[in-house]
């Protein structure tokens, strides 16, 4: 392949639409290939703004908006990397002959957890949790009747666990009703699952384009009110549980079509595997491989981008911890104790320009000679670190 050099007639521009800390790594992998990065998010100084070569701050959710931005970049490649985008404009840029990655159905169906659910469990027959969707207080009551206690309420629309909560007895709905209404998308809609008491979870990175599939070796991870705050690579898994959840990822993402990389999400409960969701784009719990692997989720996102092939190397166990801002700022200050960068440990903070209580400013990184080590290490670190 053929790598211009950017800010030049004929350069490879592609195109972010999410800027966050997932984004900014997405923008300098592919600034490490000379491509030309434009980086959109709702706000300005995003973290991938520091480190693209053009920003903006616009309403994604604004259709016109959208494709005013994209007509006048003109980008080889659009790169959904958030939920909250205008999907008409993706499907119009699609027919002016934009590529939007994977492509704009299964951002479609993967930016609400009604489509994809159905699309997983109704249409390809992969194991799911029972599920209602309801839109109504008293049709919330009804579906934890039906299901059970515990079940998991979620809005339809929303990320990194906003407005999702899990309810132990009917004395609980109002307030789940509530929650839910910290959606970041829309909570018009809800899905209520049956509550699996699984033995663990896992983050499958599954990357895919015209030279094959590749899995990243699973990825175990902690998450308290639906966000991660700690992940490892790998998770220790029964051969039987790992064939079967690479075969429902390959089953959903081959489904879905197109190029990247795709974080398949599983519940684990012996050897029988749920499918939970997927996100058509670098996961946060992959984090943990930019300090595991040749290749991060990242620059194989960027490699399946542009049809490369999906070649890398496992280093061994390793862990990330998230680092949440524990005060408000507008000129956030993030401490870190110096013997965190060591031969196998280091920081990224992602250069957020505002904080708020419980936002990830930071993710901390090790290496260990098993998973547990790792876990611990990445964990002290966070434990050490302060903001102002």
């Amino acid at each position: 392949m053929t790598f211009p050099a950017p800010l030049q007639e004929g350069s490879i521009k592609i195109m972010l639409l999410g800027s966050g800390e997932l984004g900014k790594e997405v923008a300098i992998e592919a600034q490490r290939l000379g491509l030309e990065v434009i980086a959109v998010d709702r706000y300005e100084r995003a973290p991938a703004h520091l480190v693209a070569h053009r920003s903006y701050a616009i309403d994604m959710l604004d259709r016109d908006a959208v494709l005013e931005l994209i007509e006048k970049e003109r980008p080889d490649w659009i790169l959904p990397e958030v939920e909250a985008i205008s999907i008409e404009a993706l499907f119009e840029a699609e027919k002016r002959g934009f590529r939007v990655i994977p492509n704009a159905e299964a951002v479609n169906k993967t930016m609400n957890r009604k489509n994809i659910r159905i699309f997983a469990a109704e249409e390809l027959g992969l194991v799911t949790s029972s599920y209602r969707f309801v839109s109504t207080l008293e049709g919330l009551r009804e579906a934890a009747d039906v299901l059970g206690y515990p079940c998991v309420v979620k809005p339809v629309m929303s990320s990194s666990g906003h407005g999702q909560s899990i309810v132990r007895s009917p004395e609980g709905i109002e307030a789940a009703w509530e929650k839910a209404k910290e959606a970041r998308g829309d909570a018009s809609e809800l899905i209520v699952e049956e509550f699996i008491p699984f033995d663990y979870e896992i983050t499958l990175l599954t990357v895919r384009n015209e030279t094959g599939t590749v899995f990243c070796e699973p990825v175990g991870h902690i998450q308290q009110d639906g966000d991660y705050v700690l992940s490892w690579q790998p998770m220790p898994m029964h051969p039987d549980a790992l064939r079967k959840a690479q075969e429902m990822a390959k089953a959903v993402t081959d489904g879905l079509g197109g190029r990247g990389i795709f974080g398949v999400e599983f519940f684990v409960k012996g050897d029988t595997v749920y499918f939970s969701e997927l996100s058509p784009r670098p996961h946060d719990t992959g984090m943990v491989t930019m300090i595991t692997q040749s290749q991060s989720e990242f620059a194989l996102h960027v490699r399946a981008v542009l049809g490369l092939p999906l070649e890398f190397a496992f280093y061994g166990p390793g862990a990330s911890a998230a680092y949440k801002a524990k005060h408000e700022s507008s000129n956030p200050k993030i401490i870190v104790p110096d013997d965190a960068f060591g031969k196998d440990t280091f920081v990224r903070i992602f250069g957020k320009p505002e904080s708020h209580v419980g936002r990830r400013m930071a993710v901390a990184l090790a290496l260990g000679n098993d998973v547990e080590e790792a876990k611990a290490k990445a964990q002290a670190i966070v434990d050490r670190m302060e903001d102002e």
